[in-house]
């Protein structure tokens, strides 16, 4: 049976990753496992920060972007309250490296992430965090998507209401009975 000690959740704030900590939290009490809610801090998403600043300025620039990622997560974990108390990290960095290095650093059992489900050109350009982490790592991911794209905000919003607790009671298992196949 699978052991699972240490949950490790990416936030980035978005509803795929308010989706993902719910069934994060949701896992974490079930296998009464430590959860690590992380949030990581891209400086590559302000291109132009370092030419509008001295060196001094641009890591007083980072510091601030950290500041701010760590009250945004812990006031992110105090509106989606739970028993389980998560360990809050903020980090720099690119995400998928972030995640992983992170990941193996700590010995996370399972990695619990909201993927955007993406496709064709936006995902060729904006690329898939979700799907670099679940071909580097070498624990579980659990990709959580989004709502239905049909739903309406009050189907939503009734939704993330109630999605503190998620029981699994149908898994889908794809299989090519390769070694990885085995391994799932």
């Amino acid at each position: 049976m699978l052991e699972i000690k240490l949950i490790l959740c990416p936030v980035d704030f978005s509803e795929f990753s308010i989706r993902a900590y719910h069934h994060a939290l949701s896992l974490a009490e079930h296998y009464r496992a430590k959860l690590v809610a992380q949030h990581i801090v891209e400086l590559a998403r302000y291109p132009y920060a370092d030419y509008a600043a001295s060196a001094g300025d641009y890591a007083a620039f980072g510091r601030a972007l950290e500041e701010g990622g760590q009250q945004q997560l812990r006031e992110f974990v105090t509106r989606h309250r739970h028993e389980i108390q998560p360990e809050l990290v903020v980090h720099r960095g690119t995400a998928p490296d972030c995640i992983l290095s992170f990941a193996q650093a700590r010995k996370a059992d399972l990695i619990v992430m909201g993927t955007h489900g993406r496709r064709g050109y936006d995902r060729l350009v904006l690329g898939s965090v979700t799907n670099r982490v679940m071909r580097r790592t070498p624990c579980p991911v659990l990709a959580v998507c989004g709502p239905r794209d049909d739903a309406t905000s009050a189907e939503r919003a009734a939704s993330e209401e109630h999605s503190h607790v998620h029981h699994l009671s149908r898994i889908l298992f794809c299989t090519d009975f390769s070694e990885n196949s085995e391994r799932a």
